[in-house]
């Protein structure tokens, strides 16, 4: 889902958007698929109770692996779906949540560093943590961003907007390959060479 153009200022462009990785999602999926298989199994041995417990078993059993699921499952799918981490061309933007809904705002000029890290379970993922210190007391931790180098380096090149990233110059401005090299100078060389 793209990130809402009205709820950007004029000139502005998503340059990232994308949820948290997949792999916060591993352990509801694992919860959702035993607490199936459990209530099918539980089912199957209260069909042999006597009526009419049998059929109150069977409800009640129905009615927890509803709640478990729910709970295990859909709430972090659904946390997972609304959380959204966005980088511009002037700000960083996280949101998250459904009911309570969350958010920061950091404008690019007031980052002052911008770090990740990853172990090697989310090296195999593919994903990481970024750490961006801004303004703020604390540095910002976003857990679980995926492709956290891309990302890094993406937002390093917004924040220092320097127009000759990439060999690309800035609209209406010359890059690296419009200019004329330097002229050679005459100097000898510093230093003696041993």
């Amino acid at each position: 889902m793209a990130y809402p153009d009205d709820l950007l200022s004029q000139n502005e462009e998503v340059v990232v958007h994308s949820h948290p990785h997949f792999k916060m999602l591993i352990f509801p999926f694992v919860a959702f698929v035993i607490t199936i298989a459990a209530a099918v199994w539980l089912i199957l041995l209260a069909q042999d109770a006597t009526p009419p417990w049998n059929n109150v078993a069977m409800i009640a059993i129905g009615v927890v692996a509803l709640v478990l699921v729910v709970w295990l499952f859909l709430a972090p799918l659904v946390r997972w779906r609304t959380t959204h981490f966005i980088v511009t061309t002037d700000r960083l933007i996280a949101r998250e949540g459904v009911v309570k809904r969350t958010g920061i705002d950091i404008p690019m000029s007031r980052i002052n560093s911008v770090q990740f890290e990853h172990g090697l379970l989310d090296r195999v993922f593919g994903c990481g943590t970024l750490i961006i210190e801004s303004a703020s007391d604390e540095p910002l931790r976003f857990d679980d961003i995926p492709h956290v180098e891309r990302v890094h380096t993406v937002i390093y090149r917004e924040v220092n907007d320097n127009p000759y990233d990439d060999y690309r110059g800035a609209p209406g401005q010359p890059g690296p390959q419009d200019t004329e090299p330097l002229p050679p100078t005459n100097h000898p060389p510093r230093g003696r060479r041993r």
